[in-house]
């Protein structure tokens, strides 16, 4: 009896081990590189799903892309690049982007096309196919002739009406405390009692 006990403790040891070996290994075998997430919109004119080519290859949404990414949208099909933390930027159709990426900041090559920067921690440096190079914060936008625009929010016309309510409810509350707020209690008035 005494040799099925120790039997069964070594062989509890042994998967024990095993089963450490094993998760360690998963863990040292993890590079640590952050990836990103393609979303493909548009449509192809047979019905199927449109993809735009990474690497060379044909990919679809849901694709993760990793730094050093060559990203060519075709003229049917754009690609938005979700990059968690770091940011979202769309790329618009009959675009190449040599996307780079680490765990602080995304940058790239436009050398075709443009590219939106969708949200961002951090200014997106882009390098444009005429040699200069953009800064792009969240809404702006970048071609690859090195044209920076401003897509959202360049109107003001949101800070205007946000403005001009301010004011407005400023003037009521300024008015209101000016107002003679004497109460006469009963005063000439007709009361009317609900109980008979």
């Amino acid at each position: 009896m005494d040799s099925k006990l120790w039997t069964r403790r070594a062989l509890s040891t042994c998967l024990c081990v095993a089963i450490l070996a094993t998760y360690s290994m998963v863990t040292l075998a993890f590079s640590g590189k952050v990836a990103g997430e393609l979303t493909v919109f548009g449509a192809n004119t047979n019905g199927e799903a449109p993809y735009v080519m990474v690497n060379g290859e044909a990919a679809h949404s849901g694709r993760s892309i990793i730094s050093s990414s060559i990203v060519t949208t075709p003229d049917n099909a754009g690609a938005v690049i979700n990059l968690g933390k770091l940011g979202k930027i769309e790329l618009a159709p009959n675009s190449t982007f040599v996307l780079s990426f680490n765990n602080n900041a995304i940058s790239g090559d436009l050398t075709a096309g443009k590219l939106t920067v969708l949200g961002s921690a951090t200014a997106v440096n882009v390098k444009t196919a005429d040699g200069g190079s953009v800064d792009l914060n969240a809404g702006e936008s970048a071609t690859a002739t090195g044209a920076k625009a401003q897509t959202s929010g360049g109107s003001g016309k949101g800070w205007w009406i946000f403005a001009a309510v301010l004011v407005g409810a400023g003037a009521a509350i300024i008015w209101a405390a000016t107002q003679d707020n004497d109460v006469q209690i009963g005063g000439g008035g007709t009361v009317v009692s609900p109980v008979r």
